[in-house]
Parts: C-alpha cells; structure tokens; sequence
C-alpha cells in the first residue's frame, strides 16, 4: 500500500515513514502543504497522512481542495493540536480520521489499515443534487447560485434527506434522526417542516426536489428526475 506522509517536522515525518515503511507500506514524504497537494492529486495513493500546520498550505486547505477536486484518497489528520474544534473543522472538511501527536505507529498503523479496509468511496463535504448545494460544515445552503436562509431544524431535515437522495425515508427516520428518537409529539411536525422546505428551496426556483411517496414518506429527487 502507497501512502503519502504531509508533515513539516523532518525528523518526525523520517521517523513515520520509518515506521510505516517497517510494516510493509511504501512512503512517499513531502514537507509542504503545496507540495502535498500536487503530489495528492497527481499521484496514485491508498492513504495520507497530513499535519495541520504546515508551510505553502494548511492541512484544512490541502483536504479541502483535495476533495473539491473530487481526490477521495482516505485522509489521516495527524496533529499535535488537541482542540476539540481542531478535530471538528478538520473532519467537516472531508478529512476521515484524527489522531493527536504524539501517537504510537501501533495506533497510527492500526487507524491506516481501518482507512484502507474502507476504501475510497466519494464522501463530498458538500452535499449536492442539481443546482441545490448544502454545505454542513458552513451551515450554507445555495440553490441557483443564490443563498437560503434556513433554520436550524430545517438545515437538518434537508441534510438528512440529502444524504439519502433517491431513498424513501419514513416520517419514523426522519423523526429519529432529525427531532430525537424519543419525541413524543404530533408525527405530522415532519409535514409541516417539508411544506417549510418546499417554500424555501423549490417554490421560488420553480423546482420539485421533495417528492412525497404516500404512505411511504418522502425522497429527495435527483436532478435527473
């Protein structure tokens, strides 16, 4: 397995791919944010391991431009910053695991082969179908190039039926994983909020997106459809 380590500090990125290099990975190390993301979208690799801090580009900007390059290479943020927003914003952005530095090449190699038996499927940070674009970790909602003001329960039932386009999803899962699994109001909160919606992302673009399968629930329409 080909893995690119992203680290500025020399002697721990030697020391990495020393280690990784005593498991049977061949290593590729680059010093600099820039560098790394030519090499990341250039070249063929299963796995990479990317500070954040780092010089040319940060690693938030390098997993950021990698992945709105559609470069779904699984990413390992390996960072000595320990904030739990750090960890937030660097997963938000489309990385796939987090570990704080110092870690053992133990854990660090066991985290790299969990990577890599996932493999490489495409998992955009923002979500999109058509010219309708949500984007989590902004908390941004744009159809038509045009910004939509949502709430924050409105923002959540449109990423949930995002996330399942073209499923039918019961009103039961959207209460479960937009409301809370133990809500215990009146069910038909989840039309109102789909009528809210419709007026919002579909009324004035003259769209359809939300379509109601009866006695079902609701799916979110691809822009083929």
């Amino acid at each position: 397995m080909r893995v690119l380590v992203i680290e500025d500090e020399r002697g721990l990125a030697a020391a990495v791919a020393r280690g990784l290099g005593e498991e049977g990975f061949t290593v590729d190390v680059v010093h600099d944010g820039a560098d790394g993301l030519w090499n990341a979208v250039n070249e063929p690799y299963d796995a990479i391991v990317l500070d954040i801090m780092l010089p040319g580009l940060s690693g938030y900007e390098v997993v950021r431009r990698l992945r709105a390059a559609r470069v779904w290479t699984p990413v390992l943020m390996l960072t000595a910053k320990d904030g739990e927003y750090d960890e937030a914003d660097a997963l938000d952005l489309g990385a796939d695991d987090y570990l704080r530095k110092p870690s053992s090449y133990v854990v660090l190699v066991a985290h790299l082969r969990a990577l890599l038996r996932r493999g490489a499927p495409a998992r955009p940070a923002v979500l999109a179908t058509g010219d309708l674009s949500l984007d989590p970790a902004r908390r941004r909602c744009h159809r038509a190039g045009q910004e939509v003001a949502l709430t924050a329960r409105e923002f959540a039932l449109l990423e949930f039926l995002m996330r399942h386009r073209g499923e039918v999803v019961g009103k039961t899962d959207i209460l479960t994983h937009v409301w809370d699994e133990n809500f215990d109001g009146d069910t038909n909160i989840v039309e109102v909020y789909i009528g809210y919606l419709r007026r919002k992302i579909d009324t004035p673009f003259g769209r359809r997106t939300i379509e109601t399968v009866r006695g079902a629930g609701y799916r979110l329409l691809s822009a083929a459809e």
